[in-house]
Parts: C-alpha cells; structure tokens; sequence
C-alpha cells in the first residue's frame, strides 16, 4: 500500500503523478510498481527488507546524493499478541519523506491523521522528527509497563515465598513460572534495547548530517530525541541489572530446594540404617540366638526397632536439620 501525505490539505491517493505538495510517501508491502513510481517521481531508490534489517551502522546511516537513507527496528504486536521486531526505513530529502515498513504500526497512523492540519508536520523532516518522537514515547511507555512488572515479580520472587517447606511441587511449579516470567521480561526489555538505540543512532545522524536543510525546530527536537534516548538507557539498564538479579535469585531458590531435597533423602537414608542392622540381625538362621527364648523378645525387638530409627530423627532435630 502506498499513502501520500501533503500540505495542507492530508492524505491524497492519487496515483498517476505526485503533487508539489506531497511531503510524506508513507510505504507499507509496497508493490513493486508502487515502489517504482516513487523512485521515479523523487528520484530515489526504495531499500529492501533485507537491507533495511542489516545490523551494522553503515547500511543504517547513509548519506547519498543528498539524500539521508536510515533504518531503525521497531516494535509489532502480532496476531498471537507477541512483540515481533520489525525494520523502518526512512529516506529523507529536503522536501519529502518516504518511510518503508512491513508492519502495521499505529503511531504512523496517527501521525498521518495529523499531516495537514498540525502546523508542526509542514515538510518531511517535521514528518520524521514526530515518529521518531512517538516511537521513543512508546518506547518509554513500554519501559514503565515493563518496570512495573518487575517490580511485582520482584515481590513475588522476594516475599512471596518460592521455596515452602512441605510443598516443593507447588515450589517447583512457582519458581518455573517466575523463570518463565523472567524470559519474558527479558526479551521484550531487548527488543526495546534495539528500538531505542536505532531511534538514537538515526536522530544523531540525521540532525549533524541534515543540518543543510533542516530546520532550527527540527534540530532541536532531535537533540532532545537523542536526550531522552540516553536517560531511556539508564532506566533500561538499570531494568536489565534488576531482572538479572531476579534470575540470580531464583535460581539460587532453585538450589536452595534442590539441598532440601538431598538433605532429606540423606536423612531418611540414615534413619533407616539403624532398624535395617537390626532386623538384619535378627533375621540371621543362626540355631543359638537368646532372643528367641525370651518371652517378650519379640515386643522388645519391635521397641528396638523403632528407638533405633526415632533417636536419629531426635537428634537432627536437636541439631536443627530438620528446621
């Protein structure tokens, strides 16, 4: 699909010529005759999805023939409701934008709502400057709904008691669960890691390199851009250290369960040593043993028995192995 925004009057769908009036080509699965006609018309070349996915700053960054070609990642929210990384280009010239995604991102939708009655989207460079606004106030929108998770599973992991004495199934169930929530956390705080450092990289470059053409208001607000995108960081690294720090905790509860269990099963293995010497013993066929002929031998046996696998437990317990 291919979208034409102009100033001042909005969206146009014209397809047979582009206006002088046409400040943003939005491109979305564009076709190739769509793609072939806004080069044709600006005299530009539309990257691929494969260019645009490339990691490295050169083919993010690039300056052409006076034209600034960028590529950010962004964020979409799929039919399963997952966040899925998806590219962003953006071809900025002096008088027209031409943004090429592959998703549905409502913030383009909304900033194309705008085009034609707003007086800060009057060219293409105002056009960029709000997405890339919009996309860091998502960004931070998802890092406080982010915090706020890990501030819970934080209490969870804390105060909520992941290791309970007699119900190590339940524990078990509750300490995956919390990795489980961990893992989660942790991806999409990546994916927001990305998002934030290609939206900071194309904002830097776009305000030193554009400084030809662009304007005073433009350049100011991409500096701020590229402020928010460092105090972002900071709370996102600060996310990443406390997330890490719950993983460290449970799993540490992890092997604090695992030593319950081994401490347990040492001490059944040695209360049972006692009662089996004995019955061992007495189940001997030797001919000659006196507690055959004992009248009460065979309730002493049993009171033997068990003295020999309950003094053991007492003595744990006096020792606190049992606590």
């Amino acid at each position: 699909m291919l979208r034409l925004y102009r100033w001042p009057s909005g969206d146009w769908h014209g397809i047979a010529e582009m206006p002088s009036q046409i400040i943003w080509a939005d491109l979305l699965n564009a076709t190739e005759d769509e793609k072939q006609f806004v080069e044709r018309q600006l005299g530009i070349r539309i990257p691929s999805e494969e260019s645009l996915s490339e990691i490295e700053a050169s083919s993010r960054l690039i300056l052409e023939h006076g034209t600034l070609y960028l590529s950010s990642p962004a964020v979409r929210v799929n039919e399963a409701g997952e966040a899925e990384i998806t590219p962003v280009g953006f071809v900025i010239g002096p008088r027209v934008l031409v943004t090429v995604r592959f998703a549905e991102l409502p913030i383009f939708d909304d900033i194309g709502k705008r085009v034609g009655s707003d007086d800060s989207l009057e060219n293409g460079m105002c056009v960029f400057t709000s997405l890339i606004e919009a996309m860091i106030d998502r960004g931070a929108d998802v890092l406080e709904h982010l915090g706020v998770k890990v501030d819970q599973l934080s209490r969870s992991v804390f105060k909520g008691g992941l290791v309970r004495t007699g119900r190590s199934l339940r524990s078990s169930r509750r300490m995956r669960e919390a990795l489980e929530s961990i893992g989660e956390l942790a991806d999409r705080l990546a994916k927001a890691r990305d998002v934030l450092l290609g939206v900071g990289r194309i904002a830097s470059f776009a305000g030193d390199v554009g400084s030809e053409w662009i304007t005073a208001s433009s350049k100011k607000r991409l500096e701020a851009v590229s402020k928010d995108v460092v105090s972002l960081s900071d709370y996102e690294t600060r996310l990443s250290d406390k997330i890490q720090l719950l993983l460290d905790a449970v799993l540490g509860f992890v092997n604090i369960q695992q030593n319950e269990l081994f401490k347990i099963l040492t001490i059944v293995s040695v209360v049972g040593v006692p009662p089996t010497i004995l019955v061992g013993i007495w189940g001997m066929n030797f001919k000659h043993m006196p507690e055959l002929d004992w009248t009460v031998g065979y309730p002493l046996a049993w009171l033997a028995v068990i003295a020999s696998g309950v003094l053991p437990l007492i003595w744990f317990k006096q020792r606190g192995w049992l606590d």
